[in-house]
């Protein structure tokens, strides 16, 4: 009789979603769909003649996320530990895709994009999950080496160095490797690997790694492009004023955006800097548009809602009912907060401008598809969350 109602108490929780998930999922799109109806309208009317062109475009590909998401929600997650290890070197191929004549396109000097015709994706936002359901499924299998330095914590990370590499000299696409990297570790410290590994190793590592960085920074050659490039990013950060008309222009008016927003903003659609000053607006840098228009207030409400958002993510972690789950809503959890703390940062000049879209906020179709079907495996952890 006692695990009768066990059974029964157990099918009422997996019914459950996490409605105030959902809420908080619907709040920030809806937000984000404003702005770039707001930030995007200037340059949308100077390229294309149509105010409307790129918020039109994220309105149809919300819709169609949304769909996803409720599909993903649907499907046990406990799924996908069965094929982590094919999920891994899909991820992988989906990244060499880019060197396909034809099929891969380049921007700003960087192959990082798939040209599909009637859209541009990145397939980097495909290898993030894929390496979040990868690390969640391996360190579960593994969890009894995770102690030890060799099996534990140097063999996980040697699965990290091909997707990483293939996106820093493939790709051009620095900030992808380091948000990869940064779930992995989070990911690694949640199953049980020990920190100390983490801060030997990352001492030593960080030291060579600044040492080889500044070689490969005054590198010439073939790369002295791309080296001056992240250079200038560099020296941009630290002083952005010293070239005001070039590096330096995104981030300083940027800055001017933010300083012009004031305690309340200058108002919905009242932005000066979206007149082809800030490049891109929509993009990277539409958190400087919002602080423009809604002040620090409508700044402060947005990164409450993330806050929220990552709050319900930690907690769906906590309540997993095994391990597997628990990693897999902490690598999306982290993943969103990773990158809100990133691309937050780089509009602010508090870290070197490393091209970050901010979830639900930034133009991106495909993206934002990625972004709400990792939503709704969220949602569908959530619905078999166990006692804590």
């Amino acid at each position: 009789m006692q695990n009768k109602a066990k059974n029964s108490m157990y099918k009422a929780k997996k019914s459950q979603v996490d409605f105030v998930l959902v809420i908080i999922i619907l709040i920030l799109l809806s937000f984000g769909i404003v702005m770039i109806l707001s930030a995007s309208a200037p340059s949308a009317l100077a390229e294309t003649g149509d105010s409307y062109t790129y918020v039109t475009k994220q309105i149809i590909f919300a819709v169609i996320g949304l769909v996803a998401m409720w599909f993903v929600s649907k499907i046990d997650y406990r799924i996908y530990k069965k094929f982590y290890w094919l999920i891994y070197w899909a991820s992988i191929g989906v990244l060499l895709l880019v060197l396909i004549p034809g099929l891969g396109s380049e921007g700003g000097g960087a192959r990082r994009w798939i040209n599909l015709g009637f859209a541009q994706f990145q397939p980097s936002e495909l290898t993030k999950i894929g390496m979040i359901v990868f690390y969640a499924g391996y360190l579960t299998d593994h969890k009894n080496e995770l102690r030890s330095f060799v099996k534990g914590f140097l063999k996980p990370l040697a699965f990290l160095i091909p997707p990483v590499a293939i996106a820093l000299f493939i790709q051009n696409h620095l900030s992808v490797g380091i948000v990869m990297s940064a779930i992995t570790f989070i990911m690694m410290l949640m199953a049980g690997c020990r920190l100390l590994h983490f801060i030997v190793c990352g001492g030593i590592v960080g030291g060579g790694g600044i040492a080889a960085l500044f070689i490969y920074l005054s590198s010439a050659g073939e790369s002295a492009g791309d080296a001056n490039f992240r250079l200038g990013r560099i020296l941009n950060y630290m002083d952005p004023w010293q070239d005001p008309t070039g590096t330096g222009w995104q981030t300083i008016q940027s800055l001017y955006a933010i300083g012009s927003g004031g305690l309340f903003g200058v108002g919905l659609g009242e932005s000066k800097q979206k007149y082809l000053y800030v490049s891109e607006p929509q993009n990277d840098f539409i958190f400087s548009i919002l602080a423009e228009e809604l002040g620090f207030i409508g700044c402060i409400v947005v990164i409450v809602l993330f806050a929220l958002f990552i709050w319900r993510g930690i907690l769906i972690a906590m309540k997993a009912p095994d391990m597997f789950g628990s990693l897999l809503a902490t690598g999306i959890t982290s993943l969103v907060m990773i990158q809100v703390v990133i691309n937050i940062g780089v509009v602010t000049n508090t870290i070197p401008n490393t091209g970050m879209s901010l979830p639900f906020f930034s133009a991106g179709g495909t993206a934002l598809i990625i972004l709400l079907a990792m939503c709704g495996i969220l949602l569908n952890i959530s619905k078999s969350r166990s006692k804590v």
